[in-house]
């Protein structure tokens, strides 16, 4: 995955956008060369996945998925949602196979975009969008709802490649 370490999001409130902008622009390189004010990306991004949804309450998991599967959808390839279940093995070979995950999570609400981006010996590579940095941590906290160097504790929803085209 390329170096996307000097995006941030923007404000509170677009993690989302920036976890389909990261994502988007590892898939689809061509759209990445594109993207030269990272910032104004995000809030673009942001009202196209919220068309309905106030963007004072984050991005959904379905925005997120339609955000990262226009990029996709050439690979023969859309990203759907699904609630965490305590179940990764489909968030793994994803990743496995250099498709990034995006990762919901929060406390007894859902606050937070992460992007899983590798995974090696039980580990989890995670771009953190507030920090636009990677944090490492592993697979067994996730269900374990142990993910505080990540934010928050506990994961609700994952972003992940389902269907073909």
């Amino acid at each position: 995955m390329p170096d996307y370490s000097f995006v941030r999001q923007t404000d509170g409130f677009t993690c989302g956008p920036t976890v389909a902008l990261v994502a988007s622009a590892a898939l689809d390189p061509e759209y990445g060369a594109t993207v030269t004010d990272p910032a104004a990306e995000q809030h673009r991004l942001h009202r196209a996945a919220n068309f309905i949804w106030p963007r004072k309450l984050g991005t959904t998991p379905p925005g997120v998925a339609a955000v990262i599967s226009r990029h996709t959808a050439p690979l023969g390839v859309r990203y759907g949602w699904r609630v965490f279940r305590g179940d990764l093995a489909p968030a793994i070979a994803a990743v496995e196979c250099d498709w990034p995950v995006g990762l919901l999570i929060g406390n007894s609400i859902p606050r937070h975009w992460i992007l899983i981006i590798g995974h090696d010996n039980g580990r989890l590579q995670c771009f953190n969008p507030a920090r636009g940095s990677e944090t490492t941590i592993a697979v067994e906290d996730v269900a374990g709802r142990k993910l505080d160097p990540l934010g928050f504790p506990r994961a609700f929803a994952l972003v992940l490649p389902r269907r073909t085209v």
